[in-house]
């Protein structure tokens, strides 16, 4: 399955992907010193999540006219500069800088989210599955290398937090280099531009639908109480930053070390099965939370929020892939990632607010009117 396209893939996943990770890990925290008003705390983070949103359609609209390797290189440029701009907010302190740098980080990582389509397209169509969960695998290794780079850097410089973010740079430009080799497929040709479906056209397909519920439905969750977490944790009950790190490389692993063994999960039981799998996975979660306010309630919880994200995200994936057309696949991807993201951005800004103007149980009690709109969803489509 392995091949040169995919381990450049493998390769980007790897490096691109540490940026939202140190997002997620420091732009709240740092947020929060930046600003007197709470609520705002988590709006650097929040920004990061629309940018990709938005970035989602450009990409696709890019990559299109310009192919894959392009777009992947890119971004790898976009994240690498406003990585040093966003450390360079954090040593003259200015919050909205420090917004614009996240947001355009979120930008490139709208590219970077085109990875594992691009990582179907490099293998037979039985492999989809398992070439899905290969790039998602890896960002095991973003998630670590992030983290660490994160805890070693952060005093690197005066101000604490700017060695993270020129770290973090010189981590993402590293992809640039390797995509200069990646090898774009044919373009698609007249007849298949002409032939393709509208917006509209594609969500009549119930697969389709239930894909991107799927996918947002997960996003959604797991942003909304991922993002909350770091304040929840360090501010309100006063963990430390080593603590709460340690939580969300677990909560990272659980989100990525399923992979080795969804791909083949869903070959043998199907997408809905692993999609209510997903929804049981994230129902524990917030049982968990709801019972267990303690260091190891946050532990367990996030694992199992991981978990629940990975069955949720792959198997929508999957199931979008091999649900439209070739000459669709732009479209359809990019209303996907469009979508998803906007759905994660809605839980990002939110998590603060709602953290702060009720509680962390509430917060997760909020996410279940998702789930079980989901789990409904399901059940009525009677396709796959």
């Amino acid at each position: 399955m392995l091949n040169r396209n995919l381990f450049i893939l493998s390769i980007g996943q790897i490096f691109s992907f540490t940026s939202p990770v140190v997002s997620v890990l420091l732009s709240g925290i740092i947020g929060a010193g930046m600003t007197n008003i709470n609520y705002l705390a988590t709006l650097p983070t929040a920004l990061m999540i629309v940018g990709t949103a938005v970035g989602s359609l450009f990409a696709s609209k890019i990559m299109k006219m310009k192919g894959r390797k392009f777009g992947f290189s890119l971004a790898s440029i976009i994240n690498s500069f406003f990585s040093l701009i966003c450390a360079y907010a954090v040593l003259i302190n200015s919050f909205n800088l420090f917004c614009i740098g996240n947001l355009a980080i979120g930008l490139s990582v709208a590219f970077a989210q085109q990875y594992r389509f691009a990582a179907t397209e490099s293998v037979e169509t039985s492999n989809i599955p398992k070439a899905i969960s290969l790039i998602l695998l890896l960002g095991i290794v973003a998630s670590l290398l992030g983290a660490n780079i994160v805890s070693v850097t952060k005093d690197f410089y005066i101000t604490t937090y700017v060695g993270s973010y020129i770290a973090m740079s010189l981590l993402t430009i590293i992809p640039f280099f390797f995509f200069l080799f990646y090898q774009n497929e044919d373009k698609v040709d007249q007849k298949e531009i002409k032939s393709q479906k509208t917006i509209f056209q594609l969500l009549s397909n119930k697969n389709i639908q239930l894909s991107i519920l799927s996918a947002g439905v997960g996003y959604t969750t797991m942003s909304t109480l991922m993002t909350a977490t770091p304040i929840s944790m360090k501010m309100m009950h006063g963990f430390s930053l080593f603590s709460t790190g340690i939580v969300l490389q677990l909560h990272v692993i659980g989100m990525f070390l399923p992979s080795l063994i969804t791909g083949d999960l869903i070959n043998k039981f199907g997408h809905k099965k692993m999609i209510y799998a997903g929804i049981i996975i994230m129902l524990s979660t917030i049982a968990t939370h709801f019972v267990f306010e303690t260091y190891y309630g946050y532990m367990i919880g996030l694992i199992l929020l991981g978990v629940g994200w990975n069955f949720l995200f792959v198997s929508g994936t999957s199931l979008l892939v091999v649900s439209y057309n070739k000459e669709d696949k732009f479209l359809a991807q990019g209303l996907n990632d469009f979508v998803v993201f906007s759905s994660q951005s809605i839980g990002a800004l939110s998590a603060g607010i709602l953290l702060f103007s009720t509680s962390w149980k509430t917060l997760n009690l909020i996410c279940l009117p998702l789930l079980i709109l989901l789990l409904l969803f399901s059940l009525l489509n009677k396709k796959n």
